[in-house]
């Protein structure tokens, strides 16, 4: 039997342009998620509309602009290079004729474009059978993989008939997926930088603990180091568990190497040590060349080629350091597209 496969690849999105106004449109989507920013829906409306998009958006558009291709975002069209490599790879697995399968694979960004609704539609459209949806988010969190699950389902939840769905939940740990980090690393001389970080994007701690049913989030120190039943979705041990995963595979002893949160937003306590302020301690001991992973990326953009190695590079020579060099991100890596590649086979 013949047999149509849809599979949805979804990141969190950019801005149509570096523009300002495209920005705040874009901050305003991304921020009034209640996922993201998880207070009542007006209060979280006025906070965002009424001051956090109007301050930040011609400061991020600033950092846009230094980031911006001819091709456009480098998130944008490196996720559109990827679906063209991933449907490759899916098209080049051998089947026989009494149980061909035929894979059709869209990119949805959660925020901006291309939507995930449009992009559920054109899957519909070829008539597949099953949905097999991947965020492109290696640790699970609310904010992002939950995010875009809740989405799917709304979409979905509108038609007819709702179809099998396959939602894939994570992928820190996967062996592919942590080969893929440790290739792309090997092209640096881990002996030549005097400490390894592995940076991931923050969130807030709360969000740690409403996701925790266990009454088990943050009450004993490093509780995120021991993986268990009970914290097996928290994405504070997804992240330790990649990076330890990481360390491993590099060789690295304990002392080499620190895992840290980027991209802090609000005064309210975020996932710590936060990664600017172990860059300044370090600077402040001594501490010349950093090299930095940053694993909950799997395209370079703005966090990634901006923060990391822009305002962090900035902030570490004005601290006595002399420079953090980024491990690229996965983006398009033939070990990457193996890793979806599997993930979609295994569901």
């Amino acid at each position: 039997m013949h047999q149509k496969i849809g599979v949805l690849l979804i990141n969190l999105g950019t801005p149509d342009s570096p523009k300002t106004g495209d920005v705040r449109k874009y901050l305003n989507e991304f921020l009034t998620d209640g996922r993201v920013i998880d207070i009542p829906w007006l209060p979280r409306q006025l906070l965002v509309r009424g001051v956090i998009s109007p301050f930040r958006a011609k400061g991020s558009a600033e950092s846009y602009q230094e980031i911006w291709e001819e091709k456009g975002s480098p998130l944008k069209f490196i996720s559109e290079e990827l679906i063209e490599k991933v449907q490759e790879a899916l098209d080049s697995i051998p089947s026989q004729p009494e149980d061909a399968v035929e894979y059709f694979v869209e990119l949805a960004m959660r925020y901006q474009s291309p939507s995930i609704e449009s992009a559920l539609l054109k899957l519909r459209e070829k008539r597949v059978s099953k949905y097999i949806v991947v965020p492109l988010f290696p640790q699970y969190a609310s904010a992002s993989t939950g995010s875009a699950h809740q989405r799917v389902m709304e979409v979905v939840g509108g038609w007819q008939t709702i179809p099998n769905i396959a939602f894939i939940n994570n992928f820190f740990d996967h062996p592919l997926f942590i080969k893929a980090f440790l290739e792309i690393g090997s092209k640096y001389n881990h002996d030549e930088y005097d400490h390894i970080l592995f940076s991931f994007h923050g969130v807030p701690q709360r969000h740690l603990r409403k996701a925790d049913n266990c009454n088990h989030c943050l009450k004993t120190p490093n509780c995120c180091h021991h993986f268990s039943d009970k914290n097996q979705f928290c994405y504070g041990a997804h992240c330790v568990g990649t990076a330890k995963a990481l360390a491993k595979g590099i060789g690295l002893s304990e002392d080499r190497y620190t895992i840290c949160y980027q991209s802090r937003l609000g005064k309210d306590p975020w996932m710590e040590p936060y990664t600017v302020e172990v860059l300044e301690e370090l600077a402040k001991k001594g501490v010349k060349k950093v090299l930095v992973y940053c694993p909950a990326f799997v395209a370079d953009c703005l966090e990634t080629i901006f923060e990391i190695s822009v305002e962090y590079q900035e902030d570490f020579e004005k601290w006595g350091g002399e420079h953090v060099q980024l491990v690229e991100s996965l983006n398009t890596h033939p070990l990457w597209i193996e890793t979806i590649k599997d993930l979609v086979l295994k569901n």
